[in-house]
């Protein structure tokens, strides 16, 4: 408890652009998030008042972070699951827990385990040898994968080094994504369910609600959702990311953390899952999750080649275009093809918030044109 606000103190692990905005939503709630950062250049870091430098991986600097933390929460999930065991054994609260994270650290144990509840995942195989990466598949990486990493559409790029898990390339309408929050008490809410646009295994765009998705499977990914966080036992966010198929939904992916097919609840919702995830690792009641607006869309940006005017020109230039447009820049060093910020669009029509919040993404990207 910070004795200068009679407020609980939230520890973070991790200081990226999560923690970042992770550290927004604590302002308005008064209370202290204190992050652990790799370096005092990492995006939380520059804004968070109480910074504390040190490995995710070291339990002794996990240790002495946690240290008059009332929860510990994080915004990555490589943390070593017996570090965040050994903190829980010594009287630590963490949210999640290492037994839940695991189904995010581990994608084959992920998909043994839904196969268990009778989850709807594409159909896979462990890789044992070369042979196996043969055919029309997907081949990812057990663990350590994101955005892309660790995902290969061509067998001969493969890194035969790291275990892996081939998957069955499905057809696909679109991809989805269902976010939730739960409390220790047990309390669930769900977000309204998205599209994601994706390019080269990174996101690039989000569009709330998901454009002409019939209320029944709405309802069908939600329920989904809330059932995994409730059956492996989540505390905070759960972000399931699902295939919209022929055959119908199809889980492709668990985050269980702030996610980015949740950054348009900043404005778009009543509650921002930054605020919700809070509140559910401090076990307060959860927050309103509707939309403030009948369309959002939000558009990732993306970081491109070196020269053209600076990012404050571009945001001058950007403002003057669309004021409506809203800006998160996450304080990261500019590298082609980085995430660098996002930006989010609301009104009546998606096609026009859409074209507005991809324009604005691309004036960041690119400068006025």
């Amino acid at each position: 408890m910070d004795t200068r606000t009679g407020l609980p103190v939230v520890g973070m692990v991790g200081a990226g652009q999560l923690a970042r905005m992770t550290h927004q939503a604590a302002i308005s709630l008064g209370q202290s998030l204190r992050v652990l950062a790799a370096t005092p250049d990492d995006g939380a870091a520059l804004v968070a008042a109480d910074v504390r430098l040190g490995d995710h991986t070291d339990l002794d600097a996990l240790r002495t972070f946690a240290k008059g933390c009332d929860v510990v929460t994080f915004d990555h999930e490589h943390v070593p699951g017996e570090h965040i065991r050994a903190l829980a054994a010594e009287g630590v609260t963490v949210y999640p827990s290492a037994d839940a994270l695991y189904y995010t650290q581990n994608k084959r144990a992920m998909r043994e385990r839904l196969g268990e509840m009778g989850i709807p995942i594409p159909r896979w195989r462990p890789v044992t040898s070369r042979a196996d990466i043969d055919g029309d598949v997907v081949v990812k990486a057990v663990s350590g994968g994101y955005d892309g990493r660790g995902v290969w559409f061509d067998p001969t790029d493969v890194d035969t080094g790291r275990e892996l898990i081939v998957e069955e390339r499905i057809p696909i309408r679109r991809e989805l994504a269902a976010l939730v929050a739960r409390s220790p008490f047990g309390q669930v809410a769900a977000y309204p369910v998205v599209e994601t646009v994706q390019q080269g295994g990174i996101c690039v765009e989000v569009l709330a609600p998901a454009p002409g998705l019939p209320e029944d499977v709405a309802v069908e990914a939600q329920q989904l959702a809330i059932r995994l966080a409730t059956e492996l036992g989540v505390v905070g966010l759960l972000a399931v990311e699902l295939f919209d198929t022929p055959d119908g939904l199809r889980v492709n992916e668990l985050a269980m953390r702030p996610h980015n097919s949740g950054h348009w609840t900043i404005e778009g919702a009543r509650t921002s899952q930054f605020e919700q995830h809070l509140r559910a690792v401090l076990d307060y009641p959860m927050g309103d999750t509707g939309l403030t607006a009948p369309a959002v869309a939000m558009a990732n940006v993306l970081g491109g080649q070196p020269g053209g005017p600076s990012i404050d020109e571009r945001l001058h230039h950007l403002f003057a275009h669309d004021p409506g447009v809203k800006v998160h820049l996450y304080g990261k060093q500019v590298r082609p093809g980085r995430k660098i910020g996002h930006v989010t669009a609301l009104g009546e029509d998606m096609d026009q918030v859409r074209s507005r919040a991809v324009h604005a993404a691309r004036m960041l990207r690119e400068g006025p044109g």
